[in-house]
């Protein structure tokens, strides 16, 4: 009699075991959510010398850039794989859909807009001009007549350019914002024009430089980055309501606090959200 009454409970329980399985369907996480055992894996193109957003730390893509984009990724249900890919290439990688996300300090302006989706805002910044003490720079007006470096395609060879004029001889544009930094320190150049974070990077990794910086807020307008997309993405929506979730819920603020060792404007970034 109690053999029959145990193998009767053990079937029993067996088959519970077998119903809850099936309705389950995947995987509880500590809040008690389900969990898909499996998320997409987005590939994700930046160009990986533009510290404190993105830069090679030992072999991986490390910053403020991934470490944000990881957060969003993981709200809005998504995975990502971040490969340093260069400026240029990222681009034409979104543009043949080759990459489903850039993610590389890149300001929104209505010119990308025509060729590439943009989340919503994610970091407010301004360009800086960085030079060698003892170089005669007060204010942007300052640029004329001096030799200037900037990274190709950036805000900040189009904040430069504002003052000294599209194509001007005296601008170098260099691949990287690292080139354009050696090209300072040599002598190649003798103001490099970049966005004020990077610029403020630079000189706190490299004390023993003698570069100093000013910036200008008269001549050069506070600009937006934004996660880049190719136009028509089916993700941009999922990223959006990922980032104002962070906004909200304090996560972007503990990961800017992270990298800038401040609090963040959050109600800038809604407002230009707006625009």
């Amino acid at each position: 009699m109690k053999i029959s009454i145990k193998k009767s409970f053990l079937t029993l329980a067996a088959g519970c075991a077998l119903v809850l399985s099936a309705c389950g369907g995947g995987q509880e996480d500590s809040a008690g959510k389900q969990t898909s055992e499996e998320k997409k894996v987005l590939q994700v193109g930046t160009e990986a010398t533009f510290a404190p957003f993105e830069f090679m730390d030992k072999g991986k893509v490390s910053g403020f850039d991934v470490d944000l984009l990881n957060a969003a990724a993981d709200e809005a249900g998504y995975q990502v794989n971040i490969e340093n890919t260069g400026w240029d290439a990222m681009f034409a990688g979104l543009q043949s859909k080759q990459l489903d996300i850039g993610m590389a300090g890149v300001t929104i302006n209505d010119e990308r807009k025509k060729s590439y989706d943009f989340s919503v805002p994610y970091f407010e910044s301004i360009s800086m001009m960085a030079f060698k003490e003892g170089t005669d720079i007060k204010n942007a007006q300052d640029l004329k007549g001096k030799k200037i470096g900037v990274q190709n395609g950036t805000t900040g060879q189009f904040s430069a350019e504002s003052v000294v004029g599209k194509n001007s001889p005296s601008i170098s544009k260099y691949e990287t914002a690292a080139l354009m930094f050696q090209a300072l320190q040599s002598g190649d150049v003798q103001v490099a024009v970049t966005d004020i974070a990077v610029a403020l990077e630079y000189v706190k990794n490299n004390p023993d430089s003698g570069v100093k910086t000013v910036s200008d807020d008269q001549q050069f307008k506070p600009e937006y980055y934004g996660i880049v997309f190719p136009k028509g993405s089916q993700y941009k929506a999922d990223f959006d309501k990922a980032l104002n979730e962070l906004y909200s819920n304090g996560k972007y603020a503990e990961i800017y606090k992270k990298w800038f060792g401040k609090e963040p404007d959050v109600d800038s970034l809604k407002e230009a959200a707006k625009q």
